[in-house]
């Protein structure tokens, strides 16, 4: 039953808020936007607050900067929202492990005051669920000293770790608004020829990880012959669903959790969030579990899609910046690609195309200056361009080098032989 005590409209409960307070945002496509905008909304009562969250989708006008001085992001990884502000100074971001961030609430190190949250409407016993995105938002509610949620009727009800109950929550208000969605994207022909180069490497009754991106979603296209596939995977959108219709998505060998879905958050479009609704055969689970090493590891066969920004001809991976400009974050690629390496049969896949929009290389002799080493060069097994797949799990830096320049564009390869020629002081 609803608590009627603890019901507020989104300004009354933003009250709650005090100056000098460390402020969790829920992430993904369930930011509260009312919840945020009420807390806006008493900027000029407000001093130094701090707010802490990883990818939110709609509006982050705390990071205007005429707030500068009011609020402070703190950000573990950054959407087209928050960018600018990092990079300008106006806000700052945490490097961190995805994996890692429950464990950083849990354990005291980034203390909270206030979790701002999104929940579907609660049941005949009072429980709420995080819906579409539980990630790390179960351990800063534990952190926090007090919960605010937007109720929202639009907010798929989902199984796993994300239900809360009424007594958990200090106060709320009733908000119904759409959620975010990502409608599917048309690919280009350069993806879809990546996409079934990464299929070519998914064997049947592998367990899938997929990141962000187009990428992902064209590798999924080209395996409606697979069979007894599993999804283990941080998060997920709409292209997993005609597999699973199809009975290609089964689960049926994993080890953790066989015959379902586990991941830790979605975006997609309606029909994504219709199928997870009340739906026992998708666990959305917390992030520390999900992308736990170990957890990863005992599945067999896992396959970990993940992209990056460039790649240098040893195989270090820039996947969180542009140069020294921040572009995302860290998130969860070294834990699916360290788990997908220890896991019997395991293949962990960088993909991305040969070249920029500009035309200029995706594999370079040297990453931009100040470039993030997301995958280190020890860490790294099978890249995957539209050119064609470089295994360099045990290969020489001098292998690694010819494999790259082998799968990068025609137009750059010769200066990147001249590159390596210079660096290893013979011809590769």
């Amino acid at each position: 039953m609803v608590e009627y005590s603890k019901e507020r409209t989104p300004a009354e409960a933003a009250k709650a808020i005090k100056s000098g307070d460390r402020v969790y945002i829920h992430g993904a496509g369930a930011t509260p936007a009312a919840l945020v905008q009420a807390m806006v909304d008493r900027a000029d009562e407000l001093t130094n607050i701090e707010i802490y969250h990883l990818h939110t989708e709609g509006q982050a006008k705390y990071l205007e900067p005429q707030y500068e001085d009011t609020f402070h992001l703190y950000s573990m990884f950054l959407a087209p929202n928050s960018r600018q502000a990092v990079n300008d100074g106006r806000a700052d971001f945490i490097p961190c492990f995805l994996s890692e961030v429950p464990i950083m609430f849990r354990r005291g190190r980034i203390p909270l005051d206030v979790a701002l949250i999104q929940v579907s409407q609660p049941d005949k016993h009072g429980f709420c669920s995080l819906g579409i995105s539980v990630e790390a938002t179960m351990a800063a509610i534990e952190a926090a000293d007090h919960v605010i949620a937007q109720i929202n009727p639009n907010m798929p009800r989902t199984h796993g770790d994300g239900m809360i109950h009424m007594s958990k929550i200090h106060s709320y208000c009733y908000q119904e608004e759409a959620i975010p969605e990502w409608s599917p994207i048309k690919l280009t022909d350069v993806q879809l020829a990546i996409g079934e180069n990464v299929a070519s490497l998914i064997e049947d009754r592998a367990t899938l990880q997929m990141g962000i991106g187009a990428i992902p979603e064209a590798a999924l296209t080209f395996l409606t012959t697979h069979k007894d596939l599993g999804i283990h995977t941080e998060m997920f959108s709409d292209g997993i669903l005609p597999l699973v219709e199809s009975g290609v998505i089964n689960g049926r060998y994993k080890v953790q959790h066989p015959g379902f879905i586990v991941t830790g958050f979605m975006l997609g479009s309606r029909k994504l969030y219709d199928f997870v609704d009340d739906n026992p055969l998708v666990r959305v689970k917390d992030i520390e579990y999900v992308n736990n090493t170990a957890v990863i590891m005992s599945n067999p066969r896992v396959t970990s899609i993940n992209s990056a920004i460039e790649i240098d001809m040893t195989g270090q991976v820039c996947a969180d910046s542009i140069g020294t400009r921040l572009f995302s974050g860290v998130g969860g690629q070294m834990d699916f690609l360290r788990g997908a390496s220890l896991s019997e049969g395991g293949k962990p896949i960088i993909a991305l195309p040969s070249v920029t929009k500009n035309g200029n290389s995706k594999i370079v002799p040297f990453l931009k200056e100040g470039a993030g080493v997301v995958t280190t060069r020890a860490h790294i097994h099978y890249v995957v361009t539209e050119y064609g797949v470089a295994d360099l799990y045990g290969k020489s830096l001098k292998q690694r080098a010819r494999l790259l320049i082998d799968i990068a564009h025609p137009n750059h390869r010769e200066s990147l032989e001249r590159a390596a020629f210079e660096r290893f002081k013979r011809a590769i």
